[in-house]
């Protein structure tokens, strides 16, 4: 996965974005320049210009380009669809969009546009030099309100939380990552800035508990490992306490808590009628997982089938596998 969808959200390939964005600039030039191959060259640049934003979200001249050609072929439905878009990836409310009905947004659409990336920069570090400390502090407080399963908005509010960590404490940057892993637990670079923060605090459950996730989704980093390691070591020489790896007990109250932040914004809690037959009833958890399932929860279904199988709970492993491949589906982006 890291080399796939996934790996491409965390990791932008500003070099491909910027190729593709040159080319379909190239190609506007020639749907200007040569009347009788117009809508050809204007559906190349298209074409490309979707895939400088596929490849680099984080660019903000991509989503200025794509504009550009929304505006020129008068594609009204798809640049008020890519504004939509762009509020998404800034965690704003799409529905802001609608407001906009009967407005002429092909008059509008660019300035719009060029309001919002102005004013909530994609560059991490642009963002967290525009930021004083009343800024900070607004965004902590409209961030438990984000609906962060945008896998894209997700990844740069990831990488804001990355810059506050370097100036603010970790009592402000923690509850911030958890409320990021909880939509995205696939997320392992947020997961090892959790560990190291708990670690730092002297929390070794906590910290094993998050080195433990960030090694489920990247094996090969051996980061729960390389802990457990530095841990004997110290206790060797006497520079720790007894210490051994959390109980079930307790990775059973972590996994429980990441399920029901993954799930504050779900409202349509089904539940068992109370006449269903017998055999509907006697396995509640596997009834819940494929409720999740079915409705799109996978970050919930994940954490909850995890926890069962920290339970020893064997048959709960196709549904981590489902929910596993949901998380990737997530990350399956369309570019209007």
């Amino acid at each position: 996965m890291g080399e796939g969808l996934a790996g491409r959200l965390q990791h932008p390939r500003r070099s491909l974005g910027d190729r593709h964005r040159s080319q379909a600039s190239k190609f506007l030039l020639l749907a200007e320049s040569d009347p009788a191959r117009a809508v050809e060259n204007a559906e190349w640049a298209e074409q490309n210009a979707r895939q400088a934003l596929l490849y680099d979200f984080t660019h903000p001249e991509n989503w200025r380009v794509l504009a550009d050609i929304k505006v020129r072929s008068s594609d009204e439905i798809g640049l008020r669809a890519l504004l939509g878009d762009l509020f998404a990836v800034l965690g704003r409310d799409p529905e802001q969009v609608k407001q906009l009905e009967g407005v002429p947004i092909l008059d509008v659409g660019k300035e719009l546009l060029e309001a919002a990336l102005n004013r909530d920069h994609l560059d991490p570090d642009l963002w967290f030099e525009s930021m004083d400390e009343g800024g900070l502090e607004a965004f902590c407080a409209r961030f438990e309100k984000l609906d962060l399963t945008d896998p894209r908005c997700n990844v740069l509010f990831g990488r804001r939380v990355e810059r506050m960590w370097d100036s603010m404490s970790d009592d402000v940057c923690i509850p911030l990552a958890r409320l990021l892993l909880s939509n995205r637990p696939q997320n392992f670079e947020m997961w090892a800035d959790l560990a190291r923060a708990h670690e730092r605090r002297g929390a070794y459950d906590e910290a094993w508990l998050c080195y433990d996730q960030a090694q489920t989704h990247a094996p090969h980093l051996d980061l729960r490992d390389s802990f457990r390691a530095r841990m004997a070591v110290q206790m060797e020489t006497g520079k720790r306490l007894p210490w051994k790896q959390p109980s079930i007990e307790i990775r059973d109250e972590f996994l429980s808590k990441m399920q029901s932040l993954s799930t504050r914004f779900e409202s349509d809690v089904s539940e068992i009628p109370v006449d269903a037959p017998i055999e509907d009833a006697v396995n509640l958890d596997q009834n819940e997982l494929k409720r999740l399932l079915n409705a799109g929860e996978f970050a919930a279904a994940f954490f909850l089938s995890r926890r069962l199988l920290t339970r020893g709970e064997q048959w709960a492993e196709p549904y981590l596998e489902q929910a596993q491949n949901g998380l990737e589906s997530d990350d399956d982006i369309r570019i209007p």
